[in-house]
């Protein structure tokens, strides 16, 4: 008996066979290694002619030590063979040190079994125990060195046993990567079809889809390595390579079934942000008067931030106006990665645009109301502040001097604001920038106390 694998494991074998391909080389092997040992058993045995006494019974002592040894043989022959199909599983699919040591050790278990398979035959062929002249002597000697054998062909039976049960985790671990084997082959497959039937019916509609096309052609060589099978690529190998393409497989699917309704949105896109341009076109030039106006009843630190923005509202829209027509041009070729990037290039430009050009108005609107009313923006910044005080002094006799420090500065800080307006030419966007930071401040002051005492808790 040899212990090393003598043929690779085959995938396309399914692995819950493996009782069956055991069994059927268990009893293909039986008459090679019965043989020898049936024709010695049984030669002569009409013809012998039997004595009585002692070279009897030792003969018959002697018979009964083959049968035994012969027992034994037989066991450890099916053992191995058994082993052996776990071993290959385990080689077809595990290349780790753990593996690697697994098979190493069942080759040196091979050469013991060997060893003690050569002294059995030995024992064997030795003594011909259907001799009419055997003599009691040598039928005693064939006993010893028979009984002898069967000890030790049943020794490395049990540790060949004990190897076996060791092989536990590996084995299961294969045996996992081999039933997930096949179902993730033909997912590979069945997502390769579907994503080809996706393109189809995509191009029926007069959509070229051309990336996606490419796409799924480089995964032609992918199909190759799959169709020639684990045997050749290794199980584990398959299985990674089967689940990516089916992944890539699902992706350009989901995309060719979406595009369509890609195509449709990018029309809408366009459409919209034609008009938006627009009218930004048209909200761009009534910026100038506004600035007439905050140049004619403010100081210039109101406004002189704001000169830019008609030039600069200007040229955004007309980059905006160019860039969708680059985008017009992009999804009339059907180029939809390059006009979607354009429009949302477009996009960002007539954003900023809006807020400069919202910007001047809302500075007007914000400058007239504290210029007619300055006492509101006041009250506002002085209530968010009592407020911030309150909830320092709840349920404390003195203020946290991390939380009164900055409540003190931003009280200072409004009164300097309010200073501020006196004269005959106030700067009250200056006022109005105070005001934000000093309720910021306090905002802050808020939050820093809710998170201290909600963190006691």
């Amino acid at each position: 008996m040899t212990a090393t694998p003598s043929q690779p494991y085959r995938p396309s074998v399914p692995y819950a066979h493996r009782p069956a391909v055991r069994d059927t080389l268990a009893l293909l092997a039986l008459p090679l290694l019965a043989a020898p040992v049936l024709a010695a058993a049984f030669a002569g045995g009409g013809t012998r002619r039997w004595f009585g006494g002692r070279s009897e019974n030792q003969r018959a002592q002697a018979q009964a030590a083959k049968d035994a040894a012969a027992a034994a043989f037989y066991e450890l022959d099916t053992a191995q063979r058994d082993l052996r199909i776990s071993i290959e599983t385990i080689m077809a699919v595990d290349d780790t040190p753990a593996a690697r040591r697994a098979v190493s050790d069942f080759e040196a278990l091979g050469r013991r079994i060997d060893e003690a398979s050569h002294r059995y035959i030995d024992a064997v062929d030795a003594h011909d125990l259907d001799r009419d002249d055997l003599e009691a002597s040598v039928a005693a000697q064939a006993r010893t060195q028979l009984a002898r054998a069967k000890d030790e062909l049943t020794d490395v039976k049990r540790e060949l046993d004990r190897f076996g049960e060791g092989l536990g985790p590996l084995l299961g671990k294969a045996e996992t990567q081999l039933a997930r084997l096949a179902p993730a082959v033909e997912r590979a497959r069945q997502g390769l079809l579907a994503a080809s039937n996706a393109l189809d019916a995509v191009r029926e509609t007069g959509l070229k889809a051309d990336d996606l096309a490419a796409r799924l052609a480089a995964l032609a060589p992918e199909l190759t390595k799959l169709n020639q099978g684990a045997g050749q690529h290794g199980v584990p190998q398959t299985v990674e390579r089967a689940e990516r393409v089916a992944r890539e497989a699902a992706a350009v699917r989901a995309e060719a079934e979406r595009l369509p309704e890609r195509a449709a949105e990018i029309d809408h896109r366009l459409v919209s942000l034609r008009t938006r341009a627009q009218a930004l076109t048209t909200r761009a030039g009534q910026v100038e008067p506004v600035l007439s106006e905050l140049r004619r009843r403010f100081v210039a630190a109101c406004w002189q931030d704001l000169q830019h923005v008609p030039d600069q509202a200007g040229e955004n829209v007309r980059l905006a106006e160019q860039k969708l027509k680059e985008a017009q041009a992009a999804r009339d070729d059907q180029r939809w990665p390059d006009a979607t990037a354009l429009l949302s290039t477009v996009r960002a430009l007539l954003n900023t645009t809006d807020e400069s050009v919202s910007a001047a108005r809302d500075r007007l609107q914000r400058l007239n109301a504290v210029q007619k009313d300055p006492q509101q923006e006041i009250d506002r910044t002085r209530f968010a502040i009592r407020d911030g005080q309150r909830l320092a002094m709840t349920g404390r006799t003195t203020p946290d001097p991390r939380h009164a420090r900055p409540l003190d500065e931003a009280v200072a800080r409004l009164e300097r604001a309010i200073g501020s307006l006196e004269g005959r030419h106030p700067d009250y966007w200056h006022f109005l920038t105070e005001t934000d930071a000093v309720r910021q401040s306090v905002g802050r002051v808020v939050a820093q106390i809710r998170e201290e005492r909600g963190g006691g808790h």
